[in-house]
């Protein structure tokens, strides 16, 4: 009995492994390393491949005797997906449906599926509920939906069930600071503002100040990685036990601006962190906030590390001890 991991030597996915292992879980990883990091993986059976060949996919299934399914894999950058939106349906789409072919082959009907607040696009509401409109603004987003639509089908037609777990935005590192956040090109607020004391940049960018909200810059919320890996196992949980299929949305419910970010981070580090105001960037909805009231009252799931100071401390943490990631 074994849990597969696919994309598990990237960051939440490595996270997601490093919970699993504290709960004597037998992993097993599979990753084809062009986004992960083998020391990111901190324990578990790591097979380097890829999912879209599907008869070594199938191979791993049946000699490790996977009985249950965490789906990272994925490329998820919004700017490259809209410039490259047949690698998106090729690696996410197209790898989800060989991993799902071989899951229903080697009989595993177990799947938790890490997707993300995308599917929604510009949002009706804030809070976000996991029943508001899913318009996709962009190709990384579209993909992510077709791959919960594509679990929905497998489900009615084979039983195949899976709880998908739609996030806002993942921050933060290990506490103790053994693997954190490392992406080439990187793209998240946290980390870009932190090169800045790290001095791999001079200044952070500041997308906008004219947004409708109390100081003019966009509203984000923001999940610690670790808060992330609980509710991955906490959806394990409900589908050994026989749950039936769900989605939900993770979030802490509240906001913080650009500018309260970085203020934070300026806080936490002690370095003044110059900022720049820009133009704009095309499709950044003002606020994005999460409801989490379904995953809270059917899972029990709520963030334990909602302070955005722990949150910025953990990850200056470990950039500060690892500050070209896990390339050294």
């Amino acid at each position: 009995m074994a849990v597969l991991v696919t994309g598990g030597a990237g960051y939440i996915g490595s996270h997601t492994v490093a919970a699993l292992l504290e709960r004597k879980e037998d992993v097993v990883i599979v990753d084809n390393m062009m986004q992960g990091h083998r020391d990111a993986v901190l324990g578990g059976t790591v097979c380097v491949g890829d999912l879209r060949d599907r008869s070594w996919l199938e191979s791993i299934i049946e000699n490790h005797g996977i009985t249950e399914v965490i789906h990272f894999a994925a490329s998820s950058l919004v700017g490259e997906s809209m410039q490259d939106p047949g690698k998106y349906y090729d690696n996410n789409v197209y790898g989800t449906l060989c991993l799902l072919e071989a899951m229903r082959h080697q009989g595993v009907n177990r799947i938790v599926f890490s997707s993300t607040a995308a599917t929604y696009g510009e949002p009706e509401q804030v809070p976000i509920s996991e029943t508001d409109s899913t318009l996709p603004t962009n190709t990384y987003g579209e993909t992510k939906l077709a791959m919960e639509q594509m679990m929905r089908w497998f489900d009615s037609a084979y039983g195949m069930k899976y709880v998908s777990l739609r996030y806002f935005n993942a921050a933060g590192a290990l506490p103790d600071g053994r693997i954190g956040e490392d992406h080439s090109p990187e793209t998240h607020l946290i980390p870009l503002i932190l090169q800045v004391p790290l001095g791999k940049r001079d200044h952070i960018s500041i997308f906008g100040d004219d947004y409708p909200t109390t100081d003019g810059t966009c509203i984000r919320d923001y999940i610690h990685v670790c808060d992330l890996a609980d509710a991955h196992i906490l959806a394990l949980e409900k589908l050994r036990q026989g749950g039936e299929s769900s989605i939900y949305n993770l979030g802490s419910g509240n906001g913080f601006s650009v500018k309260e970010v970085i203020d934070v981070c300026r806080k936490v580090t002690g370095h003044a962190i110059p900022a720049i105001v820009q133009p704009r960037r095309a499709g950044d909805p003002a606020v994005l906030i999460a409801s989490s009231a379904r995953v809270q009252s059917e899972l029990g799931w709520s963030p334990k590390r909602d302070s955005l100071e722990a949150i910025v401390g953990d990850a200056w943490r470990w950039h500060l001890a690892n500050p070209n990631g896990y390339r050294q």
